[in-house]
């Protein structure tokens, strides 16, 4: 996926790609400071990266949660940060309109979990020519996202991947099933959305908990079964973060987690 994608950096790399920014573009300084960061790490450790930022949030519990600064002021920031430092960047698009909207701007389409069957959406981001990215849904099997793949490639869009994120285990918790990434792996290149992974929805507050303190766990074993890539959504100050800071990791820890991921790649590499 990543080898013909624009401005992508150590494509020939043998590290897993890295997919991480913050949940939601809040403003302009914030996803700047992160982009900045993780630019110099990813550069230092020669891991190719993608920079992510959701221009919108549409998937939201309460009606009073934060959905964004305004489409376009947040396309303009993902733009202006995939130029400044010279990285491609994605956002993730909840309607089909917002296909050839959000394409101005970014490299990279992701269709949301729970829109993954929604034929109209996964076609008008494929038809725009822009890589492709299809998050597994909660309550689908890894077989099944063969059929959301083929809806990519039969639009005459190659350039498609697969993020798991989760199955649901009960009303308000996730777990990863990891036999699941060999098998979607013979559709299309697998990353691991770690932080989302640790999600726990539906909480009676309306606010989705989490459990970032597994972050590494979930990571390393990842890595460990061969993930072509990881996602981590990141923030220097989660708590405060204006979507999904329950299960984010501080921008502080990033670069020591990466660390640990090269030395398990090379591990597993060598075997």
């Amino acid at each position: 996926m990543i080898q013909n994608l624009p401005k992508i950096k150590h494509k020939d790399s043998p590290n897993f790609f890295l997919i991480a920014g913050p949940c939601a573009i809040e403003n302009e300084d914030t996803p700047r400071r992160i982009a900045e960061k993780i630019v110099r790490i990813t550069d230092d450790l020669k891991i190719p990266y993608i920079f992510k930022g959701s221009f919108k949030k549409a998937n939201r519990s309460r009606i009073d949660s934060f959905t964004g600064i305004g489409d376009e002021k947040a396309l303009k920031i993902l733009q202006k940060i995939g130029e400044e430092f010279d990285v491609p960047t994605t956002t993730d698009i909840h309607e089909p309109y917002q296909a050839e909207l959000a394409a101005q701007y970014v490299d990279v389409l992701q269709i949301p979990a729970f829109l993954v069957r929604q034929t109209d959406l996964v076609v008008a981001a494929a038809k725009t020519g822009k890589h492709v990215t299809l998050k597994k849904g909660q309550f689908m099997s890894p077989e099944s996202m063969k059929f959301a793949v083929q809806k990519v490639t039969d639009s005459d869009n190659q350039n498609v991947a697969i993020i798991e994120r989760g199955t649901m285990l009960g009303y308000g918790d996730l777990v990863v099933d990891y036999r699941g990434i060999p098998v979607m792996q013979q559709y299309a290149p697998v990353i691991l959305d770690i932080t989302h992974s640790l999600q726990q929805p539906n909480q009676s507050s309306g606010v989705t908990g989490g459990k970032p303190e597994l972050i590494e766990t979930i990571a390393k074993a990842g890595i460990a079964v061969g993930a072509d890539g990881i996602f981590i959504e990141t923030h220097p100050d989660p708590a405060h973060a204006k979507s999904d800071g329950a299960n984010m990791l501080h921008l502080d820890l990033l670069e020591d987690l990466l660390k640990k991921l090269v030395r398990v790649r090379e591990a597993i590499r060598s075997v």
